[in-house]
């Protein structure tokens, strides 16, 4: 009986420390991905905004979106920003996925966001936007599309992921604005639709400054998640977080 015993205390011991193991390396994961969501909206802006600055002959914030950065000489700087951006929400989604709490279809938030990190890596690898002979931008096929696909699937994530954090006591009180990120990017992508995008349209002459204020919406609200997720990590491990299935 003695030997049986030692033997399963060992085996018992042995899985605590597997066990524990196994939290660590969670925790550290949703660290690392939380840091995605901080630097990502970050480096972005800082990368777009220095850009502009430095081509204010070629190009205007205030009538141009940051896509058209993508044209031209230097167009390569914005092409990889946009790919490495998009590198950075897909792990942002994955982290969000993994430290919230699992609900009924609750992947489909991360989801969305992870799509539109898809959308913003295609549109620097595959589809950025050129400059012609006579150094006007055009779009050579499928940037208008996935653009269109990035700001949808923004539109959606909040609203989607609003419900999945409301019923986890560590996220629960930014679910509501969660709820209202979202519907107001779909309100601003409306009227960006109706009164900015089109060629006649009487704010087209402010493309550049309508883009920037959807953007003002939703940089803020990931890095607000991506500081919840960040402490999500370092506090103590629950119970749950030892499987994030995907629901």
């Amino acid at each position: 009986m003695s030997r049986q015993s030692d033997v399963q205390e060992h085996t018992d011991t042995r899985q605590e420390i597997e066990g524990s193991g196994r939290v660590l390396e969670h925790r550290s994961a949703i660290i690392a991905l939380a840091a995605a969501g901080i630097f990502g909206p970050l480096l972005f802006t800082v990368a777009f905004v220095v850009q502009g600055l430095l081509r204010l002959d070629e190009y205007s914030p205030v009538a141009e979106t940051v896509s058209a950065l993508e044209a031209g000489p230097g167009g390569w700087v914005q092409q990889v920003n946009f790919v490495v951006f998009g590198l950075l929400t897909i792990a942002f989604a994955v982290g969000l996925h993994l430290g919230v709490r699992p609900s009924r279809v609750g992947i489909v938030g991360p989801a969305f966001l992870g799509l539109s990190g898809v959308a913003m890596i295609l549109n620097g690898a595959v589809f950025p936007l050129r400059e012609d002979a006579a150094g006007l931008t055009y779009d050579p096929g499928g940037h208008f599309v996935f653009g269109l696909t990035y700001f949808l699937s923004n539109a959606a994530w909040p609203i989607m992921l609003s419900r999945r954090l409301a019923g986890d006591p560590r996220w629960r009180s930014l679910a509501t604005y969660s709820l209202a990120s979202g519907v107001a990017i779909a309100l601003l992508f409306v009227a960006n639709g109706a009164l900015v995008i089109p060629d006649g349209a009487p704010l087209h002459p402010y493309a550049g400054v309508a883009q920037r204020v959807v953007l003002a919406v939703l940089f803020p609200y990931m890095i607000v998640l991506a500081l919840r997720l960040l402490r999500v990590g370092r506090s103590a491990p629950h119970s749950w977080t030892t499987s994030a299935r995907m629901q």
